[in-house]
């Protein structure tokens, strides 16, 4: 069985969530709406930078497989 996502897939859904986490932490306030539930923005900055490091490496492994491809 083999797993349903390529590398490029992968590298673009770790691009995308990595904004996606980087924006939310920017502008959220520490309690999201009225419903009292609180997000630890340092915990989510966090997470965006570790997804944004592997999506870098990600790149960097695409970019070595298309040189050393040729």
């Amino acid at each position: 069985m083999r797993f349903p996502l390529s590398l490029a897939d992968m590298t673009l859904w770790l691009g995308i969530t990595t904004l996606l986490l980087l924006i939310t932490s920017e502008f959220i306030s520490p309690y999201y709406g009225k419903i009292g539930i609180v997000i630890e923005k340092r915990r989510l900055r966090q997470i965006a930078i570790i997804l944004g490091a592997l999506f870098l490496l990600d790149a960097l492994i695409q970019i070595y497989a298309m040189l050393h491809a040729y």
